[in-house]
């Protein structure tokens, strides 16, 4: 008796696999959920990938994701521009601008430095971070990254790229636990985290 199977279902199942987390009994229940929707409601999902794969790429400025040139707290001219945040990733920014504390603006590095993962500076936004620090606008550089060795290591590294500068760098005052991620804080512990924030 032959195994009992439908490519196209195993196919779908294979896709939502490769989401991070995903393991094969949630994929299967995603894949039945995706399988009970309408024809509209299907190609509906089908459309937001493709559209936001196609339309949402790095800000010029940040490389924050945006679906415009220049993000919106680029673009937005109420903002300290004298005050870069620098963030792991875009979810970063979201976690912290739900705080509604921060009023300046932010550097995404796409990432932390870890060379055992083949993950050195040059596959960072850092370049595009030391471009900002040119003209004198910058006073002060907050390092939010994630209180993780690499994210310890990847502070102290751009640390060292900004003082000679002479622009104040900052950390935040992780009224964190060690070791975990931003975008899992509530507001209110990102808040003081932000206000107490100490010199590198």
């Amino acid at each position: 008796m032959g195994e009992y199977r439908v490519a196209p279902l195993e196919m779908l199942i294979e896709q939502f696999e490769q989401f991070p987390s995903i393991g094969h009994k949630t994929a299967s229940r995603l894949a039945y959920h995706v399988l009970s929707m309408s024809e509209e409601q299907a190609q509906g999902f089908s459309k937001a990938i493709i559209n936001a794969h196609r339309n949402i790429h790095h800000c010029r400025i940040c490389c924050n994701l945006t679906d415009t040139e220049i993000c919106s707290v680029c673009g937005d001219e109420s903002r300290d521009k004298s005050i870069i945040c620098v963030v792991e990733d875009f979810r970063d920014v979201i976690a912290l601008e739900k705080t509604r504390e921060f009023n300046a603006l932010y550097h995404v590095l796409n990432g932390v430095l870890s060379p055992l993962n083949g993950v050195t500076p040059d596959k960072l936004c850092i370049k595009e971070l030391l471009a900002r620090l040119g003209d004198d606008t910058v006073k002060e550089v907050i390092m939010a990254t994630n209180a993780t060795v690499e994210g310890e290591a990847t502070a102290m590294y751009l640390s060292k790229l900004i003082k000679p500068l002479g622009i104040k760098v900052t950390r935040l005052a992780y009224g964190l636990p060690i070791g975990a991620d931003l975008e899992y804080a509530d507001e209110v512990t990102l808040s003081r985290a932000i206000s107490g924030r100490s010199n590198i």
